[in-house]
């Protein structure tokens, strides 16, 4: 997972774009650039002194006046880029922006190691665990009906029964027919894993994410992200039998997840703490506690 690229898109409301990209610069380095066009979007560039290029934009579904949208754009990270990206963070927050309901978080992952059985693995992973994930992130009814839904079921139907084995196969599949020209906006990409964007910008996207600006959630969303990816590229085969959501061992269930995952020892600590923090239960004890006293009389 260290090795795989990966971009992010942060959106905040409550100030302006010139504000958020001053304060992107004061992390970054380099040079802000008003780019104006297209008009829907506003943009500004921050010209980081390593080269990168950090966009600030506006988004037309978020709650604010076009004047206080701010969709932060990172550039291709790696993962030794995430402290920087912290900071950026912190900064933005700093600067007065924000986020609520109408903002959303957006990892994408590059694609390029992804072929036809690692995104048949990656659905299958997600489809089995995908109640579970959904509760642990907090999707709102709304994001989920709307703009990260699950997985289609008729998408998954058709992998499962002709094992697509090109890129271009799972193309016809997720399209149902070969789209060789993909657009931005092709109603397909409002899924929680959103595999038109291979086709379109060469990255997996994950939309599932409400938005935020504390610095150690947005770490964990990312490395959960790149951690799903690692897996799907490395696994042999993976199954897509969906699992019941058991709300009183939901905890536990997801960190045993977690830890499929390789998300495992102190260095994922504070994104175990962060990815488990709204589910109920024990993360340690599928059941009732064994370290309590009332267990241990009842038992012996």
């Amino acid at each position: 997972m260290r090795t795989l690229r990966f971009g992010i898109e942060i959106e905040t409301i409550g100030q302006t774009r010139a504000r958020v990209a001053a304060a992107i610069q004061s992390v970054v380095g380099g040079t802000v650039q008003h780019v104006g066009t297209p008009y829907c979007y506003d943009p500004y560039d921050v010209i980081a002194e390593d080269g990168r290029r950090w966009r600030v934009m506006a988004d037309s579904s978020l709650s604010a006046e076009k004047a206080r949208q701010a969709e932060v754009v990172s550039p291709i990270l790696r993962y030794e880029d995430i402290e920087t990206l912290q900071e950026v963070i912190r900064a933005v927050r700093r600067a007065g922006a924000r986020v609520d309901t109408s903002c959303g978080i957006h990892v994408h992952v590059d694609a390029a190691r992804f072929d036809a059985k690692a995104l048949r693995n990656l659905v299958k992973i997600v489809n089995k665990q995908e109640r579970l994930i959904e509760h642990a992130l907090g999707i709102s009814d709304v994001r989920r009906a709307r703009w990260c839904r699950g997985v289609d079921a008729d998408f998954l139907a058709k992998i499962e029964k002709d094992r697509p084995s090109s890129l271009e196969e799972m193309n016809r599949a997720w399209y149902g027919y070969h789209n060789n020209s993909p657009h931005h906006y092709d109603s397909t990409r409002y899924r929680g894993v959103n595999l038109h964007n291979v086709w379109f910008r060469g990255t997996v996207e994950y939309r599932w994410f409400e938005s935020t600006l504390h610095a150690g959630k947005v770490k964990a969303y990312i490395q959960f992200a790149l951690a799903l990816s690692a897996k799907a590229i490395n696994a042999r085969a993976s199954s897509s039998r969906r699992r019941d959501f058991n709300p009183a061992t939901a905890k536990y269930d997801f960190r045993v997840f977690l830890l499929k995952l390789g998300l495992i020892g102190d260095e994922f600590k504070t994104a175990r703490l962060h990815l488990l923090a709204r589910l109920n239960g024990s993360a340690a004890w599928k059941g009732e506690r064994r370290d309590t006293v009332a267990y241990q009389e009842a038992n012996g």
